[in-house]
């Protein structure tokens, strides 16, 4: 499915349960309506997948032609995310603030993939700091851990924050909101990662469903941020040869407002802006040819050509 609908990667979670969580964690009752056991360990140990299970996605995704990885929810995850040889390590904003973790994940040499959830930009620096100099190759994510996430909570304006702050690492946005056009608006920003959650049916039983693409929506929204990628183009404003066309068409040129017979010197009052036919003088020339005299007689409503202007210069556009 994520194949067809155009992402480059499948990221799941991975966690060793009794390294993530203490005994108490475990043992809590749980009763929520997503439950799936009657306490929070049986709940998780319910989904989590196994060892020979992440074996086996990672080779199907080989064969489909995707990447495939995981956020290690904790060392021990990691250590076997290491051993399975995933393209990358992602952090998950649960872990983004636990430093003796980040220090032993950067020291495995993989990119990182740095969630920001529920962090402040003075612990994001210090997690740079951390980071930086075992492993240069790194990202963050914006991101806003709720479930389904808000739009006025989204802050899409911290992208641009960590841009300036960090602007040797690439920054992308990882999204929990409904809908695609955020995540669009993310990549419009400069986001150079994004990341999404993923699911077959919305209606399923567990929190993150709702907050989660279908997969029609995941191919809408990889279509458009390939299209926003295309869009963004050049810095550079100029006359581009697509607009060629329309310039011929509704470019306007200097007019004369009356009959200017041959020596007058130009002033602003005989002169006028119009679509002229044919082409002569662009609009902007019009202060350059005040003052200027005029070697023929030009009738109203005459095109002001290049050939009508004593000893007149083309000033040619840097």
């Amino acid at each position: 499915v994520l194949q067809d609908c155009g992402a480059d990667c499948a990221k799941f979670q991975k966690s060793e349960l009794e390294y993530k969580f203490n005994k108490k964690a475990l043992e809590r009752p749980y009763t929520s309506k997503h439950s799936w056991g009657k306490t929070y360990g049986d709940h998780k140990r319910h989904l989590e997948f196994s060892h020979d299970q992440y074996r086996e996605l990672k080779k199907y995704a080989e064969e489909i032609g995707i990447f495939f990885t995981a956020s290690g929810m904790d060392e021990m995850a990691v250590e076997f995310l290491h051993e399975l040889d995933v393209p990358f390590f992602k952090v998950g904003s649960g872990d983004t603030n636990n430093f003796p973790y980040l220090e032993k994940t950067a020291k495995k040499g993989r990119p990182m993939v740095i969630s920001s959830g529920m962090q402040s930009m003075n612990t994001m620096h210090k997690v740079y700091q951390i980071v930086k100099p075992i492993n240069p190759n790194f990202c963050f994510l914006q991101c806003t851990s709720a479930y389904p996430l808000q739009p006025e909570d989204v802050n899409l304006r911290v992208i641009s924050a960590y841009q300036s702050a960090f602007p040797d690492i690439p920054i992308g946005y990882s999204g929990h909101e409904t809908g695609i056009a955020i995540s669009v608006a993310a990549v419009a920003m400069g986001a150079k990662v994004v990341e999404r959650h993923v699911t077959l049916d919305k209606t399923w039983k567990g929190s993150d469903h709702q907050a989660s693409l279908e997969p029609n929506e995941l191919a809408e929204l990889v279509k458009a941020i390939r299209t926003v990628e295309k869009a963004m183009g050049s810095p550079v404003k100029q006359l581009l040869p697509c607009e060629m066309a329309c310039n011929e068409k509704l470019g306007k040129s200097v007019v004369a407002k009356v009959t200017i017979p041959e020596g007058t010197v130009l002033t602003l009052d005989m002169l006028t802006v119009k679509v002229g036919e044919p082409k002569g003088f662009p609009p902007e020339a019009i202060f350059d040819l005040v003052g200027q005299k005029v070697k023929k007689n030009i009738e109203e409503d005459e095109t002001i050509t290049e050939q009508a202007v004593e000893n007149h210069v083309k000033k040619v556009k840097c």
